[in-house]
């Protein structure tokens, strides 16, 4: 048994951080990312002798995670309706000043989209998933998924280039 602790305590060590990042896409929140690693390794563990070796285990663990998500999300799903949309919000970064937007500017802004776009737009440009894949993983249709795609496209395209403004004004 303490042969199993120690495995679990490098098997954590080892993909926490990037798990943590692939939480953060999917997620709402840090608090809510947290619940995701937490949840995604408790089933890495208990599902751990289950991994036939075939391929990565960082992918395995990867599929794992990114599940995990998807249940989140169908733990609270919601649909949104076009006219609320536009009642998100503008991002602004005051803290930014001059610097060029980086990895976490981008990830906060996609963190500010609708959740079920947020989904689509993580697997789709992100994890690779076709729109029949997302279709199923979700259970929506896919002219839903294609359309929560551009509809997301189109919000981080607004969002971004309303960055780029805050940042050429203050140079």
């Amino acid at each position: 048994m303490q042969s199993r602790k120690v495995d679990q305590y490098h098997l954590y060590a080892m993909y926490s951080r990037k798990m943590y990042g692939i939480c953060l896409r999917y997620a709402a929140s840090t608090d809510e990312a947290q619940d995701i690693l937490q949840e995604g390794f408790i089933k890495v563990f208990k599902h751990l002798s289950s991994y036939s070796g075939k391929g990565s285990l960082e992918g395995w663990i990867k599929r794992i995670f990114i599940n995990t998500a998807i249940e989140k999300y169908r733990e609270r799903i919601y649909h949104l309706s076009v006219d609320e949309v536009g009642d998100n919000g503008e991002f602004v970064n005051e803290n930014m000043g001059v610097e060029a937007l980086n990895v976490r500017d981008i990830l906060t802004v996609v963190q500010q989209l609708p959740v079920q776009y947020r989904m689509v737009f993580n697997l789709y440009a992100l994890e690779g998933y076709s729109h029949k894949e997302i279709a199923e993983a979700l259970d929506i249709s896919e002219s839903t998924a294609r359309s929560n795609l551009a509809r997301a496209r189109r919000i981080l395209k607004h969002k971004l280039n309303k960055e780029f403004e805050v940042i050429l004004q203050a140079i």
